[in-house]
């Protein structure tokens, strides 16, 4: 192929440059996606039961966007705060116990085991 049609083809079909990246979305990466989408879901499913029970429109409208904002607000904070993988490394410490207690002494597990089986 000569080099005019190559660099046509590249006009007409740009490249993808974005692999190996995460997804991000205005700004917002990885599982915060998730945790954005998940969090307008939850709102707009207690909205529609808080309408569906009887409560007036103005207070189920307020807190519909009440949540809405809140959502979109500490999404947006915890991706600023933790960054792409932070969550996830917060809670995997979280998960960690904070003291490993070893009840046996050191020097019993130093000694050589017999052949007998015992100590």
């Amino acid at each position: 192929m000569t080099d005019e049609l190559l660099s046509a083809k590249r006009e007409k079909y740009p490249v993808n440059k974005g692999i190996g990246r995460p997804v991000e979305f205005k700004g917002l990466k990885a599982q915060y996606l998730f945790l954005f989408a998940g969090g307008l879901l939850a709102a707009f499913i207690l909205f529609v039961i808080l309408y569906m029970a009887g409560a007036g429109q103005w207070l189920c409208m307020g807190f519909g966007i009440t949540a809405a904002s809140a959502v979109v607000w500490l999404t947006f904070r915890l991706n600023a705060k933790y960054g792409e993988h932070g969550l996830m490394k917060l809670g995997a410490a979280r998960m960690r116990p904070r003291y490993l207690i070893h009840r046996r002494r050191v020097c019993r597990m130093l000694r050589r085991k017999k052949k007998g089986g015992k100590t």
